[in-house]
């Protein structure tokens, strides 16, 4: 049974890494080289099929859709890093003051951040998109505002439990500062959760952008977004399905290979699991 629980880790953790960096590599090449111009309309080649020249086939107005799906690529990481970014570093500020002071500064920071909590993340989403405009910056922001509560709340928790251990205890009697434990000692100590937490936020930051995208308050055309390239195919659903079948694909795969690389990530930075 070890065994067999050591061997879905592993398939988790290979499958996971190909297919993150797989998309990498294809962002990475999207900055230098596509098939075609993204932008670049071809009405007579308008919902043409897989095959020959368009390995994905064409859109509505001809543009290449795997070009199209390599540059959405630049969207789908760029969203998801500064969202991550966002939620880890205002997490990690507001749930390790919390739970390292303590007090009633603990009771306001967890309070706020359990108001932030009871809003269902894609209306807030939508609320601040639609406040502050549409965009990848200002839906990064509003993804990233989404994910400080979650962060948070698990950095408080290592906090705690971290805040009386006996590594702890011996800094402050040689006078080092609470800063100091907090960020050099403790955080640490605590990383691996942030980790885990952070790969997480990663892949729903996607799936949030998308939906954004294809409710048409996130990424605004000509920019390449795979939910904007879901919104503008379901037209064409029936006719030409290669038009939807690409960026529901390229979502599901790269979503899925973050979803496996945390569990593997959780799985492997568990002591419990070593045992």
């Amino acid at each position: 049974m070890k065994q067999l629980q050591r061997y879905t880790k592993k398939i988790n953790l290979v499958i996971g890494l190909l297919v993150i960096v797989g998309f990498l590599l294809i962002m990475i090449v999207s900055f230098f080289y596509t098939p075609h111009d993204v932008n670049a309309m071809n009405i007579p080649e308008k919902l043409r099929g897989p095959g020959g020249a368009y390995m994905f086939g064409t859109d509505e107005f001809g543009r290449d859709i795997f070009s199209r799906i390599m540059k959405g690529t630049q969207t789908a990481f760029a969203v998801g890093l500064l969202t991550v970014a966002i939620g880890t570093v205002f997490g990690i500020l507001i749930g390790g003051i919390a739970g390292y002071v303590g007090g009633w500064i603990d009771e306001i920071f967890m309070r706020t951040m359990d108001a932030l909590m009871a809003f269902p993340g894609i209306i807030l989403a939508l609320m601040l998109v639609a406040v502050f405009g549409p965009g990848i910056t200002n839906t990064a922001i509003a993804l990233g505002i989404i994910a400080i509560p979650a962060i948070a709340r698990i950095a408080r928790s290592g906090f705690v439990q971290q805040r009386d251990s006996e590594y702890v205890l011996a800094a402050k009697l040689i006078g080092v500062k609470p800063h100091s434990i907090m960020f050099r000692h403790i955080l640490p100590n605590i990383s691996s959760q942030i980790i885990v937490a952070a790969t997480v936020t990663f892949a729903t930051a996607m799936l949030a952008e998308a939906a954004l995208s294809y409710l048409g308050l996130g990424v605004q055309p000509p920019n390449p977004s795979w939910g904007r390239m879901l919104k503008d195919s379901q037209a064409y659903l029936i006719g030409a399905p290669w038009y939807t079948y690409a960026p529901g694909g390229a979502i599901t795969i790269l979503v899925l290979g973050l979803y496996m690389l945390s569990n593997a990530l959780r799985d492997f930075m568990d002591p419990r699991s070593k045992s």
